[in-house]
């Protein structure tokens, strides 16, 4: 490293190369796997593999990054083909659409703050996804086609699947499991577990056991361009998808790029990382490939092989398209089941064994969190389970913020003999009355803990003849907050009480005059400090004892 830039060698480029190749081998088998089960058929995995794999690695914020089609983005991308299965074009429009949508997120700064979705979210579309990829992996094992649909459809056809087993696929999807699953790990170095399952169950398939299923010829050809222009009916109908696809992608591209990071020690930008991602996947809805992200697995191979610049990821996207145009003839007699195989693998993988068997530590609501996502995954669609899961995540934030933003309000009486510091004037008054009270809020306070400070924090002001609202120690208000301390202000005015405001910051005291609040406060009761405050309000209580 010289001045900031990467000085690039033969010896660079030859780590380079080896990294592309190993992770072709190793990404080979699931582009292929994942274009089949998307419905979209296995031409279109590898050539998301293609556009979504060389453009990230262009133009994304991670030098070291393979990228290509990916379970998360594949099961979104199964939904959505079955619901335009009538017209694909419209299916990769969303493709397109989704690729857009990341490309603004990285334009906007936002790409970083993607990465703040709540495990308990994460985990349970992981294991919805997974759980999914096992339901509907289950046809193609058995030699019957994927039903199209997702979990419910499969399990339906199920006795249907069962009663027309054929012997041959189950037999080569058996083998194939066997193999990704007992695989010596030492071997894993020169042949991935995956592509010794693929290599193993299409000889099977080739050799012995003919009746089973095959991909059949994919052409070789470059792909075309699936130009569509859609209605501003369609486009505004296909924002939600399109924006579970983004944050699915980005999701697992930040998360590859964060395992990048810990293992070459650089750090990747992930506003460009979505960036490139978003190109990749534009090109990819416009030539009718697979959406993609970057792949955690293929990453990995491709470091450990030496690859260290962006150049082993666009070589990786350049071999997966000679491969299409020359050696496409040997994808052919690929069995279904032994894809089905793999993915079952994946499947299995995805979904988080190690959180749920400690399901009966969690608390309540996380549970409900995990539950309810993971469930709407399967039974309804991913799509649905993303948003409710994110909604009901962002509802236990909530409640655990009121708590916290709860626990930072002080309201408290203040005794005269305190006020007046031993003021002869006062010298007659009750030494156990206290007409003076303080609110002191420190920290942040947000919509989470609004409704409840007025209930908390209302009752103290009836009690009082003057309120001293302290916000020296607060370091935030949001929208809600403002509005809540505006309606404090009606309430205190509502029993004639007096109030004061005392030590607001410029980022609260901005917040409050921009949303009419401090505007309400009479003259002279907006102070600096808890001593002029002080001294306001022995004004008000000399005044009521005059009177």
């Amino acid at each position: 490293m010289g001045s900031g830039r990467l000085r690039y060698d033969l010896q660079t480029f030859r780590g380079d190369l080896s990294g592309a190749v190993t992770a072709t081998v190793v990404s080979l088998p699931f582009a292929l796997a994942f274009g089949v089960a998307s419905g979209l058929g296995a031409a279109a995995g590898l050539y998301g593999s293609i556009a979504v794999g060389f453009f990230a690695a262009v133009f994304g914020g991670t030098r070291t990054v393979i990228s290509g089609p990916a379970p998360s983005v594949t099961v979104a991308m199964a939904v959505i083909v079955t619901a335009h299965s009538t017209s694909l074009s419209e299916a990769f429009t969303v493709v397109i659409m989704g690729g857009l949508l990341q490309v603004l997120l990285g334009l906007s700064g936002l790409g970083r703050f993607v990465a703040y979705t709540p495990y308990v979210v994460i985990s349970g579309v992981l294991s919805g996804i997974g759980l999914t990829i096992l339901l509907v992996q289950i046809a193609p094992l058995l030699g019957s086609p994927a039903v199209p649909g997702g979990a419910i459809p499969s399990l339906q056809a199920l006795p249907d699947i069962v009663g027309n087993l054929e012997p041959h696929a189950l037999v080569v999807g058996v083998a194939a499991l066997a193999t990704t699953v007992f695989w010596p790990r030492r071997f894993g170095r020169w042949l991935p577990a995956p592509l010794a399952a693929l290599v193993a169950g299409s000889l099977l398939g080739v050799q012995w056991l003919t009746e089973a299923p095959t991909i059949g010829p994919i052409p070789a050809v470059l792909p075309q361009l699936q130009l569509a222009v859609p209605s501003l009916t369609f486009v505004i109908s296909a924002l939600q998808p399109a924006l579970i696809l983004a944050l699915l992608g980005s999701i697992d591209s930040l998360l590859a790029g964060m395992v990048a990071d810990s293992l070459t020690g650089s750090r990747h930008n992930p506003n460009r990382e979505l960036f490139g991602q978003g190109i990749g996947n534009v090109v990819a809805g416009l030539i009718g490939g697979l959406p993609g992200a970057g792949a955690s697995v293929s990453t990995v191979t491709n470091i450990r092989a030496g690859g260290s610049t962006r150049v082993s990821g666009a070589l990786r996207a350049m071999l997966v398209l000679a491969m299409v145009l020359g050696l496409g003839h040997l994808v052919a007699p690929i069995p279904h089941a032994v894809l089905a195989a793999i993915l079952i693998r994946v499947g299995w993988g995805l979904i988080d064994w190690d959180l749920l068997g400690r399901a009966r530590h969690l608390r309540r609501d996380y549970l409900i969190v995990i539950l309810t996502t993971l469930t709407l995954t399967v039974f309804v669609d991913l799509i649905t389970g993303g948003a409710v899961g994110l909604i009901a995540a962002g509802m236990v934030h909530a409640r655990q913020l009121e708590r916290f933003e709860l626990q930072s309000v002080i309201s408290v009486p203040l005794l005269d003999r305190d006020v007046f510091a031993g003021r002869a004037a006062m010298a007659h008054a009750d030494p156990s009355s206290a007409r003076v009270g303080l609110v002191r809020l420190k920290g942040g306070f947000t919509v989470a803990s609004s409704r409840q400070l007025v209930a908390v924090i209302g009752a103290d002001i009836k009690g009082h003849d003057v309120v001293i609202f302290d916000f020296s120690g607060t370091t935030y208000l949001d929208d809600s907050a403002a509005k809540l301390i505006g309606d404090l202000l009606d309430i205190a005015r509502e029993q004639r009480t007096a109030f004061i405001l005392a030590g607001l910051s410029d980022v609260v005291g901005e917040t409050l005059f921009a949303f009419g609040v401090s505007q309400r406060v009479p003259e002279g009761c907006l102070v600096e400090t808890m001593e002029q405050a002080s001294e306001v309000a022995r004004g008000f209580l000399a005044e009521d004892n005059e009177g």
